[in-house]
Order: C-alpha cells, then structure tokens, then sequence
C-alpha cells in the first residue's frame, strides 16, 4: 500500500490536477517508475511527492489517507497480480468510491494482469499509458 499525491498539469490545461496513486507495495518500484518518468522534461506532467515517510497505526493511517483522498480531484489504482491481496491498497479504492473521488484502475502489465479488485466494480480500467494517464487527468 502506499500513498502518493500528484499535481499534474499539461500546457493545454494549466490548472494543476491532485490525484492520488494506490498501489501494493510489492509494486513501488512501478509507482517509482512512475514518478521518474514524471520527472522527465518531455512529461507534460509534474507532481509533489506525499508519500509515507513513516509508520502510523491502522486508524491514524486510515484517517490521514481519507483526508488525502477527499482532497483529490481523482485516484489511480495501479493493478497487478498483487493488487488482489493488498489490504491498504483495496481500502484506499473502496476510501475513494466512498468519498465519491473519479478513480481508474490501470494494469501495471499488458499480459499479466491479475484479477480487477471489486472496490473497481463498475470503474473504468484500462492498460498503463501516457494517453491513459493523460486522458484521466484531462478529464478531471
């Protein structure tokens, strides 16, 4: 599980975008990834960076995350064959259909996709790309 907030913004569209990021945590490298390439002159993305820097206990946790998720204009679930047996990760879906917060389900691979956890239940979800990525936040 982890918690990411980006800021995005594209010269078509200058107003700056908050989405949240939940992934497993056995896939923070692809999160990482991510963010990297964000980081790129060619992105036309850019972000502040929220992640945990600590421990918390489970309600602490639970609260400050449903803080973050209300304050966001969308959440992007990245999905993988771990996704199904994250515990944080499926809570903070289920946190942002709760709260009403737009919310895409992205596959992290092409060919090994896993199951589509049911917090996504009637979502969209949709391979991993630059377009993918870009069109949610356009349409934020």
């Amino acid at each position: 599980m982890g918690l990411l907030e980006w800021f995005f913004g594209t010269s078509e569209n200058m107003k700056r975008k908050r989405v949240f990021i939940s992934f497993a945590i056995e896939d923070i490298e692809y999160r990482d990834y991510l963010v990297d390439q964000a980081r790129k002159k060619h992105s036309p993305f850019d972000f502040i960076d929220m992640s945990v820097k600590r421990e918390w206990n489970q309600n602490e946790w639970k609260d400050r995350c449903r803080t973050k998720i209300k304050r966001c204009d969308g959440v992007i679930a990245l999905l993988s064959k771990n996704t199904h047996k994250a515990g944080g990760a499926r809570w903070e879906m289920k946190c942002a259909v709760e709260e009403r917060v737009k919310i895409i389900g992205m596959h992290i691979f092409k060919n090994n996709k896993g199951v589509i956890p049911t917090e996504l239940k009637g979502k969209k979800v949709v391979e991993w790309s630059w377009d993918n990525l870009e069109k949610f936040v356009n349409n934020l």
